[in-house]
């Protein structure tokens, strides 16, 4: 075999993958189509280390998104990646939406997220005084991080054990062969085949259609959900995050905050047919409203567009949200394969817990 392990997709999910397996020794490959790490969903996000509070217990979004967050927070100290643990205020912005509070603090406890404090209107603009509520939860395990430091972070740590990051690489053919992985792979204007015993499907978007071109992967069907960002031109007057309570459909349009403390809103959902990652100004007439209820200050033509992420999904518009799917050979009967599907919200939060599972699932 040319390689031992070969990872495709060097977003957040495959270079923490690939570092992981590099730490246990694997000569490690890691194939990107485009020529830069990380340039789709891994940099087109929030950049929200989240706390584990929404999803279903029992699920694996709950189980990674709790275990990844205290490596994530972890790693960044011991790797020097920017990061702020500043915690989010859930708001419950009407009166018949206090009760709401408990039952997402239910929630999360039974996730083991145990850490969550009710606030009365009170005290939350005791903390947030531009804030519009009649209670909240506060969460002071949630942060954001710098997600293009963290996977340069990844990548370093992965080179340091042997492993290597190959951009500029799109992988347009796989097969099995006797003991591994044939994969055609174009490089520019030509291509060139490459032979593994080991091969795990970290391609975002692209995992269920590669997985596909191998046979009995039962690869889910992929659907593309554009999300929208915008953000002010001046500091947004909050030192945390805010999110509204969830409405059916998502969690609202809730403000974010960068590294450098510049305020951003979003995102929407809107499904779409490809990676189209245009943001359309008009869609900014239905961020103003929303966002009012929390923040009644927000000026008239304050908002811009920002970017949009357009999320991994393998459920589609009406249908239940998805749990994480990593699909080992137990599922699919391909000894050394790993394919992970729908990857979306919490992923990056559960990069490193995930990394550990795929390394898992190799050696069954």
């Amino acid at each position: 075999m040319d390689v031992e392990t070969v990872v495709i997709g060097a977003g957040v999910i495959g270079l923490a993958a690939a570092r992981d397996l590099a730490l246990r020794g694997h000569e490690v490959m890691v194939l990107e189509e485009h020529t830069i790490i990380g340039s789709q969903t891994s940099a087109r996000n929030s950049e929200v280390i989240h706390a584990g509070i929404y999803y279903p217990a029992g699920s694996l979004k709950a189980h990674a998104c709790l275990a990844g967050r205290e490596l994530l927070y972890r790693f960044c100290e011991e790797n020097g990646v920017p990061h702020r643990r500043l915690g989010k205020l859930i708001v419950a912005t009407a009166p018949d939406q206090v009760e709401t509070l408990s039952a997402i603090r239910a929630r999360a406890e039974a996730n083991g997220v145990d850490d969550l404090r009710f606030l009365t209107r009170a005290e939350a603009l005791a903390l947030e005084p531009h804030l519009a509520c009649e209670g909240a939860l506060l969460s002071p395990s949630t942060g954001i991080i710098d997600s293009h430091a963290f996977m340069q972070a990844l990548q370093g740590g992965l080179e340091a054990h042997g492993g290597q990051v190959v951009c500029g690489t799109k992988v347009t053919g796989l097969g099995r062969i006797d003991g591994g992985y044939r994969l055609t792979v174009a490089d520019g204007a030509d291509g060139f085949a490459l032979t593994c015993r080991n091969l795990v499907i970290a391609a975002g978007h692209g995992a269920p259609s590669l997985a596909a071109l191998l046979s009995g992967t039962q690869a889910p069907k992929a659907y593309f959900a554009r999300g929208c960002y915008f953000s002010i031109s001046g500091r947004a007057p909050f030192s945390r995050l805010v999110y509204p309570v969830p409405e059916p459909g998502g969690l609202g349009v809730h403000l974010t905050l960068d590294m450098g403390g510049q305020a951003r809103f979003g995102p929407d959902v809107e499904w779409i047919d490809g990676l189209d990652y245009t943001v359309d100004p008009r869609r900014a007439d239905g961020f103003y409203a929303e966002i009012r209820k929390y923040w009644p200050g927000l000026a008239d033509g304050a908002l811009r567009p920002d970017y949009s992420g357009i999320r991994p999904k393998i459920s589609g518009p009406g249908e239940p949200a998805a749990d994480f799917r990593i699909d080992g050979p137990r599922e699919h009967g391909h000894a050394g394969l790993v394919a992970l599907y729908g990857i979306e919200s919490p992923g990056l939060t559960s990069a490193l817990a995930l990394a550990g599972l795929v390394a898992d699932r190799l050696g069954e």
